[in-house]
């Protein structure tokens, strides 16, 4: 990855086509640092989806930018884009597994497609979250027949495989059948210290406190766009 100086993630007077996202038709305005931890509290986790897939680049604006890694998403050709969304992790409340193939697959789909790293080092470093997620090993079952436990453990492994430099997170802790917050506040901040940023969206607020000290910014996703707010 290229040095940064600059935002990892930027958004600037970024207004969404409502049609397309159902995110509010506003300006919206986002800076994240490398290595920085912005909550973002919503209470329509939707929202947040659509917000994500915003930062992604895969919603239409019609104004302002979007822009990752200091590449603005509409400069791009799909190639370049999809190369792009490579170096992005994500959890989405979003169904995105299939049973058409084992849960392995769709673990490690993305860096399989968008990267050149042998398959051995890929299952190594699989095998290696699944253990800190707590997973007896890499799932190869069809993700129906995953305990819901286990479906949340494979979904936090999916996003931060690949070492991605910028990590977009709806939050699994809230509601989660078990508690990973150990793994995942460790995954978090080995991330960061490597230069990765984190936006994660909440709806519990309470959530986000055990690592409140680590967190760098705090913002709200409501009907009238994104707002700061001072850090409790």
């Amino acid at each position: 990855m290229k040095h940064l100086t600059g935002p990892m993630l930027e958004l600037a007077d970024a207004t969404p086509v409502f049609d397309e996202s159902s995110l509010p038709p506003v300006p919206l305005s986002l800076r994240v640092m490398p290595g920085e931890c912005a909550v973002i509290e919503t209470r329509d986790m939707s929202r947040a989806t659509m917000f994500a897939d915003l930062c992604s680049g895969m919603v239409h604006l019609r104004n302002g930018s979007a822009r990752f890694m200091d590449m603005n998403w509409n400069d791009l050709d799909d190639r370049h884009r999809n190369a792009l969304r490579g170096r992005i992790g994500r959890i989405t409340r979003r169904p995105v597994w299939t049973d058409l193939f084992g849960t392995h697959v769709g673990m490690m789909f993305k860096e399989l497609h968008h990267t050149t790293v042998s398959v051995q080092d890929l299952t190594g470093e699989t095998a290696r979250l699944c253990t800190q997620f707590g997973l007896p090993g890499i799932p190869v079952e069809t993700p129906r027949r995953l305990s819901s436990a286990d479906l949340v453990r494979a979904s936090c492994v999916r996003a931060f495989l690949g070492q991605p430099q910028l990590l977009l997170i709806e939050d699994p802790l809230e509601g989660s059948p078990v508690d990973i917050s150990g793994a995942f506040f460790e995954c978090l901040t080995e991330a960061r210290d490597r230069g990765a940023s984190v936006v994660w969206f909440v709806r519990d607020t309470t959530v986000w406190q055990p690592y409140r000290k680590a967190v760098s910014a705090l913002w709200r996703l409501a009907d009238d766009g994104l707002l700061t707010v001072r850090i409790r």
